[in-house]
């Protein structure tokens, strides 16, 4: 879905647009998850009611979210450094000396486990096996009197939301907005799946979205 080069930056305009306005910036990523998420929402209507194919789909929203970015940040480069983000505000200017140095590597992990959990919990719904099947064998899915369809549009809401929220943490930790972050992004995801599905392809305890993240 090459949406994701264009909704990684999305996320990230959004925060730099709401913080640079006084914004509470964890307000910021909420904003961000919805906005990625009808980004997904639009590419998944486009291939599924539009008949469009699934990666021309991905390339006419990630083009159009070019401007659409543009458009939030108002310029292509928006920098945040004097605002408060989720690294840097007066509640962890009081942390003790010795876990400032590590506070955003600790904060990313918060962010990370919990996504992590909710996703997996998700998944383990039955809407959640639904998405897998879609993708494993969308034939099932349509013997259950479900429309596949539908289900590949929450699938694509689902993850541009996370893509989405991803940028917005990005562009908070580096303090900038710039409209050409999101370039490579799914070469990142795509390799992130690959290589973590393959070499813990035999530890069978171990989830996937685990060996993903690892």
């Amino acid at each position: 879905d090459l949406t994701t080069d264009g909704s990684f930056p999305l996320g990230a305009a959004i925060s730099a647009a709401m913080i640079s306005r006084g914004m509470n910036p964890y307000l910021a990523l909420l904003v961000s998850f919805a906005a990625g998420a009808a980004a997904g929402c639009c590419t998944g209507l486009i291939h599924v009611k539009c008949k469009v194919r699934d990666l021309l789909s991905g390339i006419i929203m990630m083009t159009a979210l070019w401007t659409i970015n543009l458009r939030i940040a108002g310029t292509s480069n928006v920098p945040i450094f004097s605002k408060d983000s989720i690294f840097h505000n007066d509640f962890l200017d009081m942390l003790p000396g010795a876990i400032k140095p590590y506070r955003t590597l600790l904060i990313v992990i918060v962010l990370v486990v919990v996504t992590k959990i909710l996703l997996d919990l998700y998944m383990n719904t039955k809407s959640g096996f639904l998405l897998r099947a879609v993708g494993d064998n969308s034939t099932l899915v349509t013997s259950l009197a479900k429309d596949q369809g539908n289900v590949k549009i929450m699938g694509l809401a689902l993850s541009n939301g996370l893509i989405a929220l991803s940028g917005s943490i990005f562009c908070q930790e580096e303090r900038v907005f710039e409209v050409s972050m999101g370039t490579g992004a799914i070469v990142i995801g795509l390799a992130s799946v690959i290589i973590g599905t393959s070499i813990f392809k035999n530890l069978s305890l171990l989830k996937a979205t685990t060996a993903v993240i690892i």
